[in-house]
């Protein structure tokens, strides 16, 4: 099976999806694990390990790869399949760890699309290196799913924007240095009324309003925006371009979400695998009764089903240049539910054992719940899939 229980198996890079130099980038992510990269990291204070975990990630040339390169990236334009081995890689080691990467792309992924010169000489080579951290605010109390419903607001004030309202669920939220941030401005209803902003942690009348604690602790936070006033040069795009610059984003990050899902995976079955052969039942070891052996066979299965279509997604996107959102929509809703199934059966292979704190199964049990929900719920993604169904076939 796996030696290394740090590092993910790397059968798929001999797929037709990648190149030489994903490969690389394979080696350089393994190295960053084995010379000890996320040791010593104490999970117990989240914020100070995060912050820890960037600055890591950072000093390795890790987070070039999360912006382009003409502002301090390993390539040219953000690629996709380069973030989905990062995310398996660092999901498999320590799912804080791939929070932390992802982060740093999916926060300023909508700067990198559509903010000005300016904005992007600021920002982007400060998340590169790990120096600023990024956070993406998107969801509302009454609005995750539904973007239609945003209630934060931005009106013109001469040559400023005046933000009021609430995000919540926002990821790096009270750590974050830049937030890239939606809401209504009205130039139409529904979606075609919402503007993208960049938002400093530093500005008047942004305050967090509330930090909040999950199963699978990350910085999270309920944010506030009160009378806060920025400069019209903080617009991403133009008006009315929030809802499009948000999609367009997590058309990009939406894979690596799934690959993460896909290393949690990974890992849940390695350890299933090296404890059925170490298990002794009935005479023999469990590895040897036909049951755990068509278990693990389906959790192989359905772990390479999973990668097949985020590597298709990835590489459609990089080399075909396409658009991928259904495509992207059924690798995530597919990785995400296989891993949640994978991961559940790896446990049950544990039997008592698994659900022990501090044991890794259950640690993957908790962590890989939250990927069914965040950027689109797996209801959603299938929304998704049929409403793009529909388009394609009235052509």
């Amino acid at each position: 099976m796996h030696a290394d229980p740090k590092t993910p198996t790397r059968d798929h890079l001999d797929w037709p999806f990648f190149d030489e130099s994903h490969r690389t980038l394979a080696a350089e992510l393994d190295g960053f694990i084995a010379r000890g990269g996320l040791d010593d990291v104490d999970h117990s204070n989240v914020d100070a390990a995060c912050r820890q975990l960037v600055g890591a990630l950072g000093a390795a040339g890790l987070l070039r790869h999360c912006v382009p390169g003409a502002f301090g990236g390993a390539r040219e334009e953000i690629d996709s399949r380069a973030l989905c081995l990062a995310r398996e890689t660092l999901a498999y080691a320590d799912g804080l760890a791939d929070f932390a990467f992802a982060m740093q792309g999916l926060g300023t992924g909508a700067i990198s699309l559509s903010g000005s010169q300016a904005l992007k000489e600021r920002i982007l080579p400060k998340v590169a290196t790990g120096e600023w951290i990024s956070a993406f605010a998107l969801s509302e109390p009454e609005a995750g799913s539904d973007v239609a419903a945003l209630a934060c607001a931005a009106r013109r004030d001469g040559d400023d924007f005046v933000l009021d309202g609430e995000k919540t669920w926002i990821s790096n939220g009270g750590i974050a240095d830049v937030y890239t941030v939606f809401a209504r401005t009205g130039e139409a209803p529904g979606t075609r009324g919402i503007s993208a902003f960049v938002v400093f942690a530093d500005t008047p009348g942004f305050t967090i309003a509330e930090r909040i604690e999950t199963i699978a602790p990350h910085p999270l936070a309920r944010i506030r925006f009160d009378n806060c006033r920025i400069p019209a040069t903080q617009l991403l795009g133009s008006p009315g371009e929030g809802f499009k610059i948000a999609m367009r984003t997590l058309d990009i990050f939406r894979p690596s979400v799934a690959a993460a899902a896909t290393g949690f995976a990974r890992r849940a079955l390695d350890e299933a695998v090296s404890h059925a052969k170490n298990r002794k039942m009935f005479g023999a070891t469990l590895a040897d009764l036909p049951t755990a052996q068509s278990t693990l066979g389906e959790m192989a299965t359905a772990i390479d089903a999973a990668a097949l279509l985020t590597c298709r997604t990835a590489w459609k996107r990089d080399v075909q240049k396409l658009s991928t959102t259904r495509e992207a929509a059924m690798a995530k809703m597919t990785a995400t539910e296989n891993a949640q199934w994978v991961i559940d059966q790896a446990l049950q292979l544990f039997g008592g054992r698994g659900v022990r704190s501090g044991e890794i199964t259950e640690r993957l049990y908790r962590e890989i719940r939250a990927l069914r929900i965040y950027e689109g719920a797996t209801e959603v993604q299938k929304l998704i899939i049929g409403r793009e169904l529909m388009k394609s076939s009235a052509r």
